[in-house]
């Protein structure tokens, strides 16, 4: 079922958070140094011209805070997507929320960055006013929201396609129903009561997926499955150190899983029970489970209960 060598993102994996790292500290640096120069370059043809080490100063800050401001907006943007059907107005309204409170933290990162600058210098930075000073800014950080939003979910969806979509390719067999048995023959002219029909067999749950992934097939015992986590539009399989993608929801899938095996320790993840190797309680009634394969699964309060219930 498919060879053991490795595929590109096998390869891009080991070093995919030292490359994104990367990416963003280069691209910020090479905007910081561009910003920079075309706005001393600016400065010249003013009438009251500033200091470089000010007009570098104004612009490192700037985007010294973006970068740092980059990790929440990819919490963000994987929190709020995907994009559901019907629910367009809230989703805008999140982004339009959360666009605010990134332009606030820029602003006064920034703000708070060059006055420290400043000091040191010798010289008071001049605010300008707070509030005609965040207008302006937030036009212009809506604009910088809105294209590293985009970026980053352009980037994670490049990180699906390069992983692959998996796709299960047998679908769970229906559960048959049970003939009822034969009534003995009544006499004649006895009317005969109707007999109780047996309920209807559960649904078969499979045991076996077959799903194929860049262009392989795999074959996946149910049991394998170490852990399940939604993302977006799919849920992650974590099958022996391999994920696998598929186009479902967590709730969706785990129908097709054994309850007594699989429960849901999370609104974003699922565990099956016989791969948890310790459970490790935190404040506030939550969790971290320890799965076999060295990887850690959050357990929140709300499905402590269920856990219990699943262990014993």
């Amino acid at each position: 079922m498919g060879d053991h060598r490795k595929n590109l993102y096998e390869r891009y994996e080991p070093v995919r958070r030292y490359v994104e790292v990367a990416f963003w500290i280069v691209l910020m640096t090479l905007q910081a140094v561009f910003s920079t120069v075309v706005a001393i370059v600016d400065m010249r043809t003013r009438a009251v011209p500033r200091a470089n080490w000010e007009v570098a100063t104004w612009e490192g800050s700037s985007h010294l805070v973006l970068l740092l401001l980059v990790p929440a907006l990819v919490a963000v943007e994987h929190r709020l997507s995907p994009l559901v059907r019907g629910h367009v107005l809230r989703f805008l309204a999140w982004h339009a929320v959360a666009s605010v409170v990134f332009s606030l933290v820029h602003v006064v990162g920034m703000f708070g960055l060059r006055a420290l600058v400043y000091a040191v210098a010798g010289e008071r930075y001049d605010f300008g006013g707070w509030a005609r000073q965040w207008g302006y800014e937030y036009l212009k950080d809506v604009r910088v929201y809105v294209s590293i939003v985009f970026g980053i979910w352009a980037y994670r969806l490049f990180v699906l396609r390069l992983q692959g979509e998996a796709r299960v390719l047998d679908a769970p067999e229906e559960g048959g129903q049970a003939m009822p048995a034969l009534a003995p023959a009544e006499p004649e002219g006895f009317e005969p009561s109707m007999p109780e029909m047996p309920p209807p067999a559960p649904a078969a749950r499979p045991e076996r997926f077959l799903v194929r992934k860049l262009r392989r097939e795999f074959l996946i015992a149910a049991s394998d499955i170490d852990w399940l986590q939604a993302e977006g539009n799919y849920v992650g399989l974590h099958v022996n150190g391999h994920d696998y993608l598929l186009r479902a929801t967590l709730t969706d899938f785990l129908t097709q899983l054994d309850p007594a095996q699989f429960v849901r320790v999370h609104r974003s993840h699922a565990v099956n029970l016989g791969r948890i190797k310790e459970i490790e309680p935190l404040g506030g009634g939550d969790a971290r489970l320890h799965m076999h394969d060295g990887t850690t699964v959050p357990c929140s309060r709300r499905y402590r209960d269920a856990l219990r219930a699943g262990a014993s």
